[in-house]
Formats: structure tokens, C-alpha cells, sequence
């Protein structure tokens, strides 16, 4: 009896074929086709998020180690973007003179150092996917960690705003670099049941590190008021730890299998996988070669075989995607929550700027576990859409209190809208690197990252230009009101993330390939049927029939 034709864009229309020929050459055609798409069961598919973890122990941890390297990231944003209230720091660096009679710090001053740091942020992310894909993951990481060791050494050795200015150019490079680098490093390593869980975690660690910038500075200004050197030096011990974690992880094995190292790739799964009871390991080298085969196939085939393929086709869109949620969030208030956070409060008229900041940055740690824990269950669009969309109310309930008598209850409203604000970026954060990491091609991974990461650089340097302006009261005294202005801007930009961002929870590499090539809308993946997900049901409904997934020219793998 002929093969049925396997209808491509409804892979489901298999199963009326089981009716016709029976389930065995039903199979074993679909498990051929699957192959041919760069598709084959792992074995792992019906493992829930928690069985992947405990199942892949070792994996999961150094996902977890690699994730830690947030908490520097995070830590040095917040740090430089609250120390500029610390009076010695303003004494120190400070070239204007005060109503008080004071040095405080120039609003152009700020200025050069919000717009020069995210340009270099922008550079680091763009440059290191050249980095990260021509010498691998683990040298591009070791790259990045030597500026920023050189960024700290230069803050504690600056005595003017020019050479601290320096210190912002080095650190905020690295950060950049961190970001196109880490992220993506986790998602190609993560087992895929748990792979948003274990890609979210770098925001848990982000928080961490930034919920112990303004902590370290609160305990300043308490003890010793003048002293911005202290909470400097701390950033030692965090680059330090860095080092340590950076020499265990293993190369990626994707991008060894990428390269065509394939002996370094089966090594490192070695490594990734050992203690795990009849892992077969040739068969996993088999799935990351047919996945990469497949789409190098797909690319000679569009002539999208350069960098620049990120801008062509269905990768145009998959780049769009990486980068909506994290340009979003520049629109909904980044710079006034997030990178001028207790300046906001200051300016505001809150008594302790800090310790309201410390206290969102504490609720904000809860969320992000929280977030952590369903990034699985529910999955990455729905947390990030919803979290958007309560920034957005959060935003207008600020701006009416711009408008409004000032007093105790317009600042304990205040406080409560700033805590939400918080927790509705943190859920968009946290799927920003999830989507960062997940939606683009395997050959594509660290170009799409590093450009979608510094797509929304330009907008931040913008923003960072401004914010202090609208925020400072020597200024343009914009206040609370400043929210107006992220209001209207941010409107449309979580608008369309509803029918932008798609479902990637459980998805493989292949899978989400098969989806863009079949050009299924973003907003419908989720209720979409995949080769794979047809090949898991139509096993476990034929649990005897045997799959041939070794097809192609490497032959039986496992």
C-alpha cells in the first residue's frame, strides 16, 4: 500500500490516515517526515517541569550557576542609578552648586552618563554575537567578565564625574554582552520542560542584585552618609564568583555541534547529563544534527545564510518578536522605576527614598519566584501580557496622582503603585529573556539576541537623556506626571504584544522552526499541533510500534 502524503501545514491530517493503513506505517512515515523537518523524540516529551528538573539535576544547576551571573548586572544597574542620591557621591562628583549651598550633581551631567552607558551596552550586545558564535559561549562570557572587572577597578580609582564616566563606558559594554550572551547560553543548554523556568531564573538573580544595590546604600546612609566607596568595592566579590562559575560551565553543545565539533559536543553532554539512568547520548548529537541540518538546509535554501538573515523572511519576524517585550518596557517607565528608581522617590518628596526602593526590589524578588514557578505551567505570553498591561494601569494611576493634592494618602498610593508597576515589569522582564532566547533559530541564536538587545538600546539613550530632565525639579518639575508621558507612549506597544508574542513553553528548537516556516500567527501557537506533538500522541496511543527516527545521512545514532 502507497505512503499517505503528509499534509505540511495541517501535520494533524495524519491521523485519519491511521484509520485507512493502521498505525505502524502511519508512524514510521510521520517519524520520517519529522526527521526531514529537523524533528525526533527525545523520550522526555510527558516529564513535567519539575520531573525534567529532578530528572536533569545536573544540567538544571549549571543553569542555575550560569543565571547568577545576573545578580552583577542587576546590582550595577541599580547601583549607579540610586548612588547619585548618596551626598557624598553627589559631593564628590558634583560640578553645580545647590539652593543649600551644596554640590549637586548637573542634570547634563547625568545626562552624559544615561546616554554614553546604554550606547556602549547597545555595542556590547551587537559585537559579542560575532564573539560568542565564531569562539563559542564560554570565551565570549570570559570576554565580557574582564571588562567588567576593569569597570570596577576604574569606579573605585574616579575622582571626577570624566573618568567615572569611563568606568560607565566598561561596565556598560560588559552588561550588554552579558545580556546577548548568558541567556541565550542557558536556553541552548536547558532541557525543554524546564527550560523557561531555568532561563527565568537570570531574573531572579537581576532582582537579587538589584534589591542589594539600594540595601548596601541604605546601610550606608544611615552609618556613614558620605561613603560611596563601599558599596563600590562589593561589586568585587560578585565578579569573583563569576570567575569560578564561568570555569565550570561547559561549552554549549549546540554550538559545538554548530561548528562540527562533535567530539567536544559529546564530551560536554557527558558532563551535562552524567548520572542520568539510560540517557543516550549519541541519539541526543542526533537530534541537535538534524535540527541544524534542517535549517541550514532552510537558510541555503532563502540565501539567508549570513548574519543578516535575521532581517530576512519568517527570521525578520522571529527577530521582531526577541525583541518586543524588552522595547516595551522602555515605553512603559523603565528609566523612572527601574534606572532612576530612588531618584524618582527623592524627587517626589517620599522622606526615605531608599527604603521604599528596597522595599519594592523585595516584593519584586517574591514575584520573580513566583513567575519562575509558572513559566512552565502557564507559560511565557500570558505572564508577559498580562504584567505589560498592569504597568500600563499602574502608570495611569501615578499620573493622576501627579495631578491630584499631594499628602499621606497620595504617598502611600503612590508606594502601592510602584510596588505593582514592579511586579508587572518583573513579568515582563522575566519572558523578555525567555523570548530573547527561545524565538529565534538555533544557527541565528546569538545574532537575533544580540540584536534584539540592542534594538532597544537607541530608545534608552533617549529616554536616558530625558528622564532626569522631567524628573529633576530644578528642571522640568514633570514629577509624577512624567507617568503621563510613558503612558501614551507604551499604549500601543502593549497592545500589540497580545498579538505579537506566541506561546514557546515546551517547545523544542525544531518545533518552534516548523511553526514560523508554516506561518501560523504568533497568537495562535499555543492551540497549534506540531510534527513532534503528533508524533508523542499517536506513541502513546501505539505504545508498541516502533518509530524509526534515525533517517537521514548520519544513519542510526542510538
Amino acid at each position: 500500500m502507497a505512503s499517505p502524503q503528509i499534509d505540511e501545514q495541517h501535520p494533524d491530517a495524519v491521523d485519519r490516515a491511521v484509520d485507512d493503513q493502521g498505525p505502524s506505517g502511519d508512524l514510521k512515515d510521520l517519524s520520517a517526515h519529522a526527521v526531514a523537518q529537523g524533528q525526533a523524540l527525545s523520550g522526555y516529551e510527558n516529564l513535567s517541569v519539575w520531573q525534567t528538573v529532578w530528572k536533569f539535576k545536573i544540567c538544571s544547576f549549571l543553569c542555575f550557576l550560569a543565571s547568577i551571573s545576573a545578580a552583577a548586572e542587576g546590582y550595577q544597574i541599580s547601583l549607579m542609578g540610586n548612588i547619585i542620591a548618596n551626598p557624598g557621591f553627589a559631593r564628590q562628583f558634583g560640578t553645580q552648586i545647590g539652593a543649600d549651598g551644596e554640590k549637586v550633581l548637573a542634570s547634563s551631567v547625568m545626562s552624559v552618563w544615561g546616554s554614553v552607558g546604554p550606547t556602549f551596552q547597545m555595542i556590547g550586545q551587537l559585537s559579542i554575537a560575532f564573539v560568542s558564535n565564531r569562539f563559542g559561549r564560554k570565551n565570549a562570557m570570559f570576554f565580557f567578565w574582564v571588562t567588567l572587572l576593569a569597570s570596577v577597578i576604574c569606579e573605585v580609582l574616579s575622582r571626577n564625574w570624566k573618568v567615572f564616566l569611563v568606568s560607565k563606558i566598561l561596565g556598560s559594554y560588559g552588561v550588554g554582552a552579558m545580556q546577548s550572551t548568558v541567556p541565550p547560553y542557558i536556553s541552548e543548554i536547558a532541557p525543554t520542560g524546564a527550560r523557561g523556568a531555568l532561563i527565568m531564573i537570570y531574573m531572579f538573580w537581576w532582582i537579587t542584585g538589584q534589591f542589594f544595590a539600594p540595601v548596601a546604600l541604605q546601610v550606608m546612609s544611615k552609618t556613614d552618609p558620605n561613603n560611596w566607596l563601599t558599596p563600590i568595592y562589593t561589586q568585587f566579590g560578585q565578579v569573583g564568583l563569576m570567575f569560578i562559575i564561568y570555569l565550570i560551565l561547559p561549552e554549549s553543545p549546540a554550538w559545538c555541534v554548530g561548528r562540527g565539533k562533535i567530539d567536544q559536543a559529546k564530551k560536554n553532554l557527558r558532563f551535562m547529563y552524567r548520572g542520568v539512568k539510560d540517557f543516550d547520548f549519541e541519539h541526543h548529537i542526533h537530534l541537535l544534527v538534524i535540527n541544524i541540518e534542517h535549517e541550514r538546509a532552510e537558510a541555503n535554501e532563502q540565501k539567508g545564510v549570513k548574519w543578516y538573515a535575521i532581517f530576512q523572511g519568517r527570521d525578520r519576524l522571529r527577530t521582531i518578536i526577541s525583541a518586543w517585550p524588552l522595547l516595551t518596557q522602555q515605553f512603559i517607565g523603565l528609566g523612572v522605576f527601574f534606572g532612576y528608581g530612588t531618584y524618582f522617590f527623592q524627587q517626589a518628596g517620599i522622606k526615605d527614598p531608599f527604603r521604599v526602593t528596597c522595599i519594592t526590589s523585595g516584593i519584586n524578588i517574591f514575584a520573580t519566584i513566583v513567575i519562575v514557578y509558572l513559566a512552565d505551567i502557564t507559560g511565557r505570553r500570558l505572564i508577559a501580557c498580562y504584567g505589560t498591561t498592569l504597568c500600563m494601569f499602574c502608570n495611569v494611576g501615578v499620573g493622576i496622582l501627579g495631578v491630584v493634592p499631594k499628602g499621606t494618602v497620595s504617598d502611600n498610593l503612590l508606594v502601592v503603585f510602584a510596588v505593582f508597576w514592579n511586579i508587572g515589569l518583573i513579568c515582563n522582564g522575566a519572558s523578555a529573556y525567555a523570548y530573547v532566547s527561545e524565538t529565534s533559530s538555533q544557527r541565528l541564536r546569538s545574532y537575533t539576541a544580540g540584536f534584539a538587545n540592542g534594538l532597544v538600546t537607541p530608545t534608552g539613550i533617549v529616554l536616558g537623556v530625558l528622564v532626569p530632565y522631567m524628573l529633576n525639579n530644578n528642571e522640568w518639575n514633570w514629577g509624577l506626571k512624567t507617568c503621563w508621558f510613558f503612558t501614551g507612549l507604551g499604549t500601543p506597544f502593549t497592545v500589540a504584544m497580545w498579538f505579537l508574542l506566541p506561546e514557546t513553553k515546551g517547545r523544542t528548537t525544531a518545533e518552534l522552526d516548523e511553526l514560523f516556516e508554516r506561518k501560523i500567527k504568533p497568537w495562535r501557537f499555543h492551540k497549534t499541533t506540531t510534527l513532534t506533538e503528533s508524533l508523542v500522541e499517536m506513541k502513546n496511543d501505539h505504545p508498541s510500534v516502533y518509530i524509526v527516527e534515525n533517517v537521514g545521512t548520519h544513519g542510526k545514532s542510538g
